[in-house]
């Protein structure tokens, strides 16, 4: 788990990252926790919608029964996410594929998170096959 392992450490810079790590989900779950981090998994392999995506990201952060599930309402509970916190997001592909406009606003919520200056750092790990992301690096 290199690339995580550094920004676990702290030698690399949280952010928005491929990464290629083959590991089950719980070893990685119990990797980002010993290293003091809050981890949080989402499986999209079935989501190519953007309803789909706000709700499975919805679960996957155990936002509050208010969550609106649109982008802006996606804003606000990310920067009531407390904690570092690494986001495992598997299958991104799918939703990238399907509706690439909806998916490049998520990720620009994402990275509002990400940049922010309160809460704690955030990493997201997109896992899995997807189309090109220029300027999203790879942590391999």
């Amino acid at each position: 788990m290199s690339g995580l392992a550094a920004v676990l450490a702290r030698h690399v810079p949280p952010g928005i990252a491929r990464w290629h790590g083959a590991f089950e989900v719980d070893d990685v779950r119990h990797t980002v926790e010993v290293a003091g981090w809050r981890f949080a998994h989402y499986d999209g392999w079935g989501d190519e919608s953007k309803a789909e995506f706000l709700r499975g990201i919805g679960a996957a952060l155990a936002f509050p029964d208010h969550y609106g599930q649109n982008f802006d309402a996606l804003a606000d509970c990310l920067l009531d996410v407390a904690g570092d916190t690494v986001l495992l997001w598997d299958g991104w592909g799918p939703f990238a594929r399907a509706d690439e406009r909806a998916f490049s606003v998520a990720l620009t919520v994402l990275g509002t998170r990400v940049n922010a200056e309160r809460g704690g750092s955030f990493a997201v790990l997109l896992r899995g096959a997807g189309p090109d992301l220029p300027g999203v690096p790879s942590l391999d």
